[in-house]
């Protein structure tokens, strides 16, 4: 069994003007931390046909608020939010750096991304070229190029994207709102990987991601250079059905280390999500 925790939910605009929702949970560290510190923030960018509503991602929101405030974004056209979906292009772009921005104007003062799939391309860009850059960034089995039909499942992915029967199964069953096709192609996330430092950046992906192989992993990782943290991760599948609490708490760990945070749970290891009941209408 999981334990309930609270959470409230938030507006956020993007620049282009679409409107996002998001929840907040609360940190629940298992120490009380420094007095008068502010929690670490992170803003977690779920994947394609995800939304903070789904289980997945709700069990990661419930591992990480272990060590600090947990932001979560519906993408547009995705969940309650407003907008037509990208698909990790530019509006994906704009949906994270609007948390960012959202967070530093609630006060937080650490700020650290975590993208999954779709949105681990999209913090790393938003990291890359973004109005708000965060403190450090964590993109777990993101994408290096555009256009991946390397595997079953992408080849599945892009018949979704593709095809009339395809977009309209998004928008019936999957409840996904898809935008028009890009009218140029943006910097891939290989492109723009090395502007991401100073800032520390953790890149994660599993040996059994049936999306996105090992390639693409690898690609990211020469392209970061010698200052990116990476891990490959065995037995690991993809993105939030891949994720584990060990998995969760190694990351939650690096991640107060990176800007400079004790680790809060030096003797007390993540076992179970604790996961948030969705928020009241």
């Amino acid at each position: 069994m999981t334990r309930a925790i609270p959470q409230r939910d938030v507006t956020v605009r993007t620049a282009d003007g679409v409107r996002l929702h998001g929840i907040v949970v609360p940190p629940a560290p298992p120490r009380p931390p420094t007095a008068g510190e502010r929690p670490l923030t992170f803003v977690v960018a779920h994947g394609f046909t995800n939304s903070t509503a789904r289980a997945p991602f709700l069990r990661l929101a419930g591992y990480l608020r272990r060590f600090g405030e947990v932001r979560g974004l519906d993408f547009r056209g995705h969940g309650r939010s407003g907008g037509e979906s990208g698909v990790g292009g530019d509006p994906e772009l704009l949906d994270v750096d609007a948390a960012v921005a959202a967070a530093r104007a609630d006060g937080a003062t650490t700020v650290v991304t975590v993208g999954l799939s779709m949105g681990g391309g999209a913090a790393l860009r938003q990291a890359a070229v973004g109005a708000h850059r965060p403190d450090a960034v964590v993109s777990v089995s993101a994408v290096s190029r555009w256009f991946v039909r390397d595997t079953v499942p992408m080849r599945r992915v892009h018949w979704l994207l593709e095809t009339t029967a395809g977009r309209r199964l998004g928008s019936r069953v999957l409840g996904i709102r898809l935008g028009a096709p890009w009218p140029t192609n943006p910097p891939a996330p290989v492109q723009l990987v090395s502007s991401i430092a100073p800032l520390p950046l953790l890149l994660v992906h599993g040996d059994r991601d049936a999306y996105f192989p090992l390639e693409h992993f690898r690609t990211l990782a020469q392209a970061a250079g010698p200052a990116a943290t990476v891990w490959v991760v065995p037995g690991m599948g993809h993105a939030e059905n891949g994720m584990t609490a060990p998995l969760a708490e190694r990351i939650g760990r690096w991640a107060r280390e990176s800007v400079g945070r004790g680790p809060l749970c030096d003797d007390d290891p993540v076992t179970r999500a604790a996961v948030p009941e969705p928020a009241r209408r």
